[in-house]
């Protein structure tokens, strides 16, 4: 068996652990630090909207043009005062994206552009893209999510618990927004692609949340009627018993992602690729995150506001407490010689060793006169 294996083997029997329930103020905080820089980066910076949702015009230029990339985004700022996404096709043509023009402005930038490259006006190809199509997605994705998260909220209060239910919303908003917040840090243009990797996010991060709430339903049945564990010391177990688990599940889908990430969109410039590969790299790598460190923690506060495991925790700290003071007892009384029980040792008294002297008197000596 593997290294990895056989710690996710010990990690399942409880043989070693790492105390994340009880260090969850750790990591609330980190994740309160990163969650503010990502609404920070949000507000100050903003989304790079694509065409799609602003509206604007596409040039398309023939076949083997000479014109590098750099130069065609040069001669595309210039022409229309706006940044341009310019993409190399398959066939050596290349695209040109301006947002924000009309047909006005559009016009007049086809002919500056096609001056420029040194073409015929009639031979650069132009698309105008209306804001409206743009919109409808953005608010058909914005509808999907709302329903979609007051179905997992029931789904999981039904299945487990409200309090499980609302652990797993609040997961996910995190997740959400560390993706939204890194996507206006980085400057990406947001496309449909990218609110369809911002969906796709949401069933994995949701997928590894679940994972660990059934180890812990599963641990849990009966907890009162023990004294061993508390609710969190469970929790504990039951994040220990599944890690192994959601690294693998993590790290695989990580890899494919980080190939079209940084092996497509930077290495061999795929542009195309960034706006929905971002999204899942960012969203896969939060979801693991937060399942671990934010979900699974608050559903052990909130669990121990209840009577009931306020109550067992008492019950279980005082059988604790007394464990210790006796194991502390039996040490003292090994370092001093003394029964561990606390009884004092036997003294023979001199009525017993008279009795010691005389044993034997009277009796034969088993010699033959």
């Amino acid at each position: 068996m593997s290294k990895l294996g056989n710690l996710g083997a010990r990690l399942h029997r409880g043989e070693v652990s790492y105390d994340f329930i009880g260090k969850r103020k750790i990591w609330y905080g980190v994740s309160i630090l990163i969650t503010i820089t990502a609404i920070l980066g949000l507000a100050v910076r903003g989304l790079n909207m694509g065409i799609d949702f602003q509206g604007g015009a596409v040039f398309t230029t023939p076949t083997k043009m000479s014109a590098s990339v750099a130069q065609v985004e040069k001669y595309a700022h210039d022409a229309s005062g706006h940044e341009a996404v310019v993409q190399k096709l398959g066939n050596g043509s290349l695209r040109v994206q301006i947002a924000g023009l009309d047909t006005a402005k559009s016009d007049q930038v086809k002919q500056t552009l096609a001056k420029d490259l040194k073409l015929d006006p009639e031979r650069l190809n132009a698309d105008l893209v209306g804001p409206s199509w743009g919109e409808q997605i953005a608010n058909k994705a914005w509808q999907g999510l709302a329903i979609f998260m007051v179905l997992v909220v029931i789904y999981l209060a039904i299945a487990f618990e409200w309090r499980m239910a609302i652990a797993a919303l609040v997961a996910l908003i995190h997740d959400i927004t560390i993706t939204v917040g890194i996507y206006a840090l980085v400057g990406f243009e947001v496309t449909p692609g990218t609110v369809i990797g911002l969906l796709t996010i949401l069933g994995y991060s949701l997928y590894d949340t679940v994972v660990v709430f059934d180890s812990l339903k599963e641990q849990t049945k009966g907890i009162t009627k023990q004294t061993r564990f508390t609710y969190s010391d469970i929790a504990n177990h039951s994040i220990n018993g599944t890690l192994v688990r959601s690294i693998n599940t993590t790290v695989v889908a990580l890899l494919p992602v980080a190939g079209l990430l940084f092996i497509g969109g930077g290495f061999l410039g795929a542009g195309t690729l960034n706006d929905i590969s971002l999204s899942l790299f960012v969203g896969l790598a939060a979801g693991a995150y937060s399942s671990i460190f934010i979900a699974t923690p608050l559903v052990a506060d909130l669990k121990e506001r209840e009577p009931a495991m306020k109550a067992l925790r008492k019950r279980v700290m005082a059988k604790r407490a007394q464990a210790a003071a006796g194991e502390a007892q039996e040490e003292s009384g090994s370092a001093t010689g003394e029964p561990s029980d606390g009884a004092a040792p036997a003294v023979v008294g001199p009525r017993d060793q008279s009795a010691t002297r005389n044993r034997g008197r009277g009796r034969p000596s088993g010699k033959r006169p």
